[in-house]
């Protein structure tokens, strides 16, 4: 299990102060605004970085990074992922699971075909989608007790309900 809890990602730019927009897997999105300090990746290594500000925008989140004050210096971080320690987080409850602790994860079917690894999780409207690669790439949803019956972080497998075929 990795040290490391992405949150989001630096997604582009929004006006000349340095404000950047963001993708939040936080749950309410603005939510990545309260974590202190935050970590963004770059150039491979994880730097501390502390938000100035930040709040939803549309359909997504802005924030200020301290000491990015205008466009040019922003536009740095786009495309870098942002994290904290998972010490910064609580420990999820009774059959939650951060997005990160399914990355890596074997994917086996109930009539033990494997699938691939879960490569990552994405959000859509109705449910969360596994990412699975193996042979080719395979789009899952994320439905527990349907289509994900178990998950044994120990073991890293992942067993689902699912036609290898399709």
């Amino acid at each position: 299990m990795s040290d490391w809890v992405v949150l989001g990602r630096v997604s582009g730019l929004l006006g000349l102060q340095g404000w950047v927009r963001v993708f939040s897997h936080t749950d309410p999105r603005e939510g990545i605004a309260c974590y202190h300090p935050v970590f963004l990746r770059r150039q491979g290594e994880w730097q501390p970085f502390e938000i100035e500000a930040g709040h939803a925008h549309g359909a997504g989140v802005v924030l200020k990074f301290v000491g990015y004050d205008d466009r040019d210096r922003a536009a740095t971080l786009i495309q870098s992922d942002i994290a904290v320690r998972r010490t910064q987080l609580p420990p999820p409850g009774p059959g939650e699971y951060y997005w990160s602790d399914l990355a890596g994860l074997r994917v086996i079917t109930l009539e033990g075909v494997d699938l691939g690894t879960v490569d990552h999780v994405f959000a859509t409207g109705a449910n969360d989608v596994l990412v699975v690669k193996g042979e080719r790439e395979r789009l899952l949803p994320f439905v527990k007790g349907q289509v994900v019956v178990e998950i044994d972080l120990e073991q890293r497998l992942l067993r689902v309900d699912w036609d290898p075929d399709f």
